[in-house]
């Protein structure tokens, strides 16, 4: 695939992360509530902090090493948040991830958006098994999970090292093969 792909759901738009997005990330992550659930998102976060983030998403495309889409709505293009994966190859597997802008919290964004990311994995890239982790007092990621039918597959006990503390997560899945029997069972 040379060309990023869009993905328009009820809502929402999944585009490619552009360069007017600088003000958007800076203005959305630059948010201590964020920080302390994703693991590369830095607390305070500053126009340096947005520069290398585009660096890495446009070379990771390029590279063919992850899909990070920018979350808009339908109506409007301003980003309000991301949701990415990152591949494994060797494994035809993927590591999704995510984070929403808290005004939008609660409103269905984040499962509009890994529904949308799951048919992706699944139906375009072929992938076999796609997988995320939380952290235990983000019950918000769970119900995200969950409500797109993921299977809580472990608790991984210190799991990462943060500012010199250790944190664990909870990790869920969806196969191919489980995916392709929640979609038959829904019709």
């Amino acid at each position: 695939m040379n060309n990023f792909p869009e993905i328009n759901t009820y809502r929402l738009r999944l585009r490619q992360i552009r360069n007017s997005d600088i003000y958007s990330l800076i203005k959305y992550c630059n948010n201590e509530k964020i920080a302390d659930q994703i693991i590369n998102i830095p607390y305070p976060y500053g126009e340096a902090d947005a520069i290398y983030r585009m660096n890495f998403v446009i070379q990771g495309f390029k590279n063919k090493e992850r899909y990070v889409f920018a979350i808009t709505f339908n109506d409007k293009d301003e980003l309000i948040g991301e949701i990415g994966l990152h591949l494994d190859k060797i494994n035809n597997s993927a590591q999704f991830g995510y984070w929403i802008a808290e005004p939008f919290w609660g409103k269905g964004i984040a499962t509009e958006a890994l529904t949308a990311i799951l048919k992706f994995g699944f139906e375009t890239l072929n992938l076999n098994k796609i997988y995320a982790t939380h952290y235990p007092d983000n019950l918000s990621s769970g119900k995200v999970m969950l409500n797109n039918k993921m299977i809580k597959e472990a608790e991984m006990k210190e799991h990462y090292k943060i500012n010199n503390s250790y944190r664990n997560v909870i990790q869920y899945r969806l196969t191919n093969a489980e995916y392709k029997d929640l979609n038959a069972a829904t019709k």
